[in-house]
């Protein structure tokens, strides 16, 4: 798995490339942490190229979802393939973590 980071306006940026499983979920975690432990309160993961998610990788995402509504920090996941959108679907995570279609309506959503 690569990862690049970038940040535009008041949104960072997360770019996931290839498979997220136990091994390179490591790597995910720290990323997503050191962007809120900076401050950033708008987090962007985009997964066009996440061509596999894990229950680690799944379990990096749920580790900050309590933290990240009692600071008011946002994160949009956005272009899961299908693949990987059935994944959060079929144990329910869709409805706890924000996913979009595209990074225009991810962009939307976080502004809001």
């Amino acid at each position: 798995m690569e990862l690049t980071f970038g940040k535009h306006n008041d949104i960072y940026e997360i770019v996931i490339e290839g498979d997220l499983d136990a091994s390179s979920c490591i790597a995910l975690d720290k990323a997503i942490s050191e962007a809120a432990s900076k401050g950033e309160k708008k987090i962007l993961i985009d997964c066009t190229r996440l061509n596999y998610i894990s229950s680690a990788g799944l379990g990096v995402f749920m580790s900050y979802l309590q933290e990240f509504e009692n600071n008011k920090i946002k994160m949009v996941l956005y272009n899961l393939s299908e693949k990987v959108k059935n994944v959060f679907e079929i144990l329910g995570l869709d409805t706890l973590v924000n996913i979009q279609r595209s990074k225009e309506e991810a962009i939307k959503t976080i502004d809001e």
